[in-house]
């Protein structure tokens, strides 16, 4: 179990844990929650070896393999499958020592070293890396390319993969859901739910952590308490200690003024002055309640737009997609849609299916293909891309962002552009002080979007596009972002994972999918049961490309032309056309099944060999058993690249 106790932990002079007990037994999921900068990063530092505490005592068991997802962006050109194969750390350690023991000769080692990676499961790796990659949201086709062919969102996904794919006890877990859309998280809940290890997960996703945790750490003013239940039953339990702790107070305050009263209405008598000196130790004896003092939540709220033109636009037969290098590559065809004033509408897809392509061309940041997207006069569009720092510029300040934007929409603007407004302005977002002239590039994640949120609050829009807005925002944010988005009046398209979010905002949802966009007729749990539909209908699909690959005997039918023969020519024909690839592909057959035979009867030499392996016998039975294993691996290598090898000429002789 882990155990903290007195626990005192520091940033530099900033106390982040001040005497902090609790004990986390072996197989919980816990769900450890707090505002930003309250020091839950630095908590994860001190239980994987990067920090030490400043006091108190900390411990976990020695033997416990630890797993986390790497901050770092992996730059290789490994294929996506090694590279997440990598993260096995007990297979890579077994296949040193085999490489070792080969090298030095030891037939003890080398028999020892296959047993180890039989043990650690050498034979399904590389399918259990691929199937992560596959859950969170890669194609098949992605699987052999260079991780560095990918953007940074997919590479971190990337890493998360090459975390879970590490055999672990503990798992630390920090904003895992930030670059995941709903498919890949509702795979990762499902994923996470089956780790038997301890599991410690940063999150601001409510319902994330109401699906996977059984218990919470609250981490605030430097105390850590521990709640049993998830994210919800926190709130509750919560809830119920500050009332009780209110009304302790309010009781204790009442005790102490009774006392006070006391003490001042006798201590001036002589017969009375013993008795007011006992209060008077009393009252100094007396363990104060601290009075429940409300955190200063951070609420904004949009403006009312100037106009509300409806409908807001319209798309019509429209296809959406991307121009470059002389290509055009089309996501999105025969798109009509209408969006109206006061829509709240939802945009759901699996990954890759084209949602934020719709959003960009909605934007403006890109045209359509095709078809023509008709704004209502007076439109103004208020735009938070998914990527922050596609509308921010790193070396620049909030103020000088603000200026510009102020500048950009000039006679435009109706709120007031002078220097001290702006200041104001930016500190009713907690941009207060120093702050308004601190670099963007040294910003965290959640204080940029706050950033982007005051810029597209500013300028009164009447349609809000939201991409994943609520990215490295903490719950009390996603909590004013909700509330302002029911308040506003004009219209609202958003783009999220965070499924509390689209349950309060959204009344309508769009399903982007298999190459257009329709309504979706249901709610978030139906949307989940249809991502689960239709992962069953890809795996199905692949797996009958895959029936279809390995018997290219059976020709698909290829339509007649016109002038084609017709009855009992066609039917001489087919035959003939029949006996001629036969006769073609029968060496090139028979080859194969005798591959297919040996690799069988080496199959079974292999297990009987790892059998002997696992049974008590002398050394040198081991040795020579280790060798024997060995020829049978190598032997069976080549054999599966030569079966390849004439399922490919076989395929091609018969296209």
């Amino acid at each position: 179990m882990i155990t903290l106790k007195n626990l005192v932990l520091r940033r530099s002079a900033k106390v982040l844990l001040d005497g902090a007990s609790v004990t986390l037994n072996p197989g919980e999921k816990v769900g450890l929650v707090g505002r930003n900068g309250a020091g839950k990063s630095t908590l994860f530092a001190l239980l994987n070896g990067t920090l030490h505490e400043d006091g108190g005592d900390f411990a976990m068991p020695a033997q416990w393999r630890l797993a986390q997802v790497a901050q770092n962006m992996p730059e290789t050109d490994e294929s996506a499958t090694d590279f997440v194969l990598g993260g096995d750390t007990r297979l890579a350690e077994a296949k040193t020592a085999l490489a070792a023991a080969e090298t030095s000769g030891d037939g003890m080692a080398i028999a020892h070293a296959h047993s180890d990676l039989a043990d650690a499961g050498e034979h399904d790796a590389a399918s259990r890396a691929q199937a992560l990659i596959l859950g969170l949201g890669f194609k098949t086709g992605e699987l052999g390319q260079p991780v560095n062919s990918f953007s940074g969102g997919w590479r971190m996904r990337l890493q998360l993969a090459r975390a879970l794919m590490c055999p672990s006890d503990l798992l630390l877990l920090d904003e895992p859901t930030n670059h995941l859309d709903l498919d890949a998280l509702v795979w990762l809940e499902a994923w996470l739910k089956r780790y038997p290890g301890t599991l410690i997960v940063i999150s601001h996703d409510r319902e994330f952590l109401d699906a996977i945790t059984n218990v919470t750490l609250h981490l605030d003013n430097a105390r850590l308490t521990r709640y049993g239940g998830n994210y919800s039953a926190f709130e509750t339990l919560q809830a119920q200690q500050l009332a009780l702790q209110q009304a302790a107070f309010a009781r204790q305050q009442d005790k102490i003024a009774h006392l006070q009263k006391f003490i001042d209405r006798f201590k001036a008598k002589a017969s009375k002055a013993k008795q007011a000196q006992s209060r008077v130790k009393a009252l100094e004896r007396m363990e104060k309640i601290a009075p429940v003092l409300a955190n200063a939540e951070f609420t904004f709220e949009f403006k009312e737009p100037d106009n509300l033109p409806n409908p807001m636009l319209a798309i019509t037969d429209a296809s959406f997609g991307y121009r470059g290098d002389g290509e055009v590559k089309t996501i999105l065809q025969g798109v009509n849609r209408t969006v109206l004033a006061g829509q709240r509408i939802g945009i759901l897809g699996a990954n890759g299916q084209g949602k934020s392509t719709l959003v960009k061309t909605i934007a403006r940041t890109m045209g359509p293909l095709a078809g023509t997207v008709t704004e209502g006069k007076g439109l103004n569009i208020g735009y938070f891309a998914q990527q922050e720092l596609d509308v921010l510029r790193p070396q620049d300040n909030p103020l000088e962002h603000m200026v510009r934007l102020a500048k950009e929409l000039g006679a435009n603007a109706r709120e007031s552009s002078r220097e001290q407004d702006l200041r104001n302005y930016l500190g009713t977002f907690n941009f207060s002080g120093d702050m308004v002239k601190q670099s963007v590039g040294t910003m965290s994640g959640g204080e940029k979007a706050r950033l982007v949120l005051a810029m597209i609050v500013w300028q009164r829009p009447n349609l809000l596009l939201l991409d994943e807005p609520t990215n490295h925002l903490d719950l009390a944010t996603r909590e004013a972002l909700s509330m302002a988005l029911n308040e506003f009046e004009g219209t609202v398209m958003l783009v999220s994972h965070d499924r509390a979010l689209l349950r309060a905002v959204c009344d309508e949802f769009w399903l982007v999918g298999r190459g257009g966009v329709a309504p979706f007729d249901g709610d978030l749990d139906d949307y989940q049961r249809y991502l689960l539909e239709e992962a069953k209908r890809l795996r199905e699909q692949a797996r009958e490309a895959e029936r279809t690959a390995a018997a290219p005997e059976v020709a698909a039918p290829v339509a007649a032309p016109d002038n084609a023969p017709r009855g009992a020519e066609q039917r001489r024909l087919d035959a003939q056309r029949r006996q001629q690839l036969a006769e073609k592909t029968r060496p090139l057959r028979r080859a194969l099944e005798q591959t297919e035979q040996r690799m069988a009867a080496l199959n079974a030499q292999r297990s009987e060999l790892e059998q002997r392996l696992a049974a008590p016998q002398p050394a040198n039975a081991i040795a020579e058993a280790g060798r024997e294993l060995k020829a049978v691996n190598d032997e069976l290598e080549a054999l599966e690249e030569k079966w390849l090898h004439l399922s490919e000429q076989i395929e091609q002789a018969t296209t």
